[in-house]
């Protein structure tokens, strides 16, 4: 089996998660998705309130050689179990998911462009470019909705990491993106020129 590797990349609250779901929608069981957040590296050797003011919009804050290793092992057509990581803790749950190797496997993650071992390991690379005003305020819904964090802590931590961090990493790795697309998910022009791009490869 021939495993067609797309990246979607962007910052955070771009709507990369949108354009995911609406191609797994489209797809059904051709599609699925590897999730780079998952990656991030465990400490169990800190406690929760170090484990808060770690910088997790920084390239190190992820396991990159765990996250090559599945990539390699789902474009060879294998299924893995990959980690899953806990907000509420700040950490990685003692779970692991299964990914299936599909015909097409979407990676998605704000900083998979950035490693360049990364990057190579993709057919197609999307980046969703959205204003930065939008952006925060999606994050913020997102993280006090769905992650239980305070509003206070999603304001400070965006001022001080995450975009110092997009500015120096997520948006200069916009230049190696083969399509950009504003808007994310709501981009029904983009969405659909992706769509015939896909179907192509699994021959519909």
């Amino acid at each position: 089996m021939d495993t067609m590797v797309i990246g979607i990349a962007g910052g955070t609250g771009s709507g990369k998660t949108t354009l995911t779901e609406k191609l797994k929608e489209r797809f059904g069981p051709d599609v699925s998705v590897l999730y780079h957040d998952n990656y991030y590296k465990r400490h169990d050797d800190m406690t929760y309130e170090e484990r808060t003011k770690l910088n997790y919009d920084h390239p190190d804050a992820f396991d990159a050689d765990l996250f090559i290793r599945d990539l390699k092992a789902l474009r060879r057509g294998e299924d893995i179990r990959c980690p899953v990581y806990d907000y509420t803790v700040h950490n990685r749950s003692e779970k692991t998911l299964e990914v299936q190797s599909r015909r097409v496997v979407i990676v998605e993650g704000i900083l998979i462009f950035e490693n360049k071992a990364v990057r190579d390991l993709m057919d197609i690379k999307i980046f969703v470019d959205t204003d930065a005003d939008e952006r925060i305020l999606r994050r913020l819904m997102r993280d006090v909705k769905e992650r239980g964090r305070t509003l206070d802590s999603v304001v400070s931590q965006y001022l001080t990491t995450v975009k110092p961090m997009h500015e120096a990493f997520v948006e200069p790795s916009k230049k190696y993106a083969d399509v950009i697309v504003p808007l994310g998910g709501h981009n029904t022009v983009a969405l659909d020129m992706i769509v015939e791009r896909i179907r192509a490869e699994l021959g519909r």
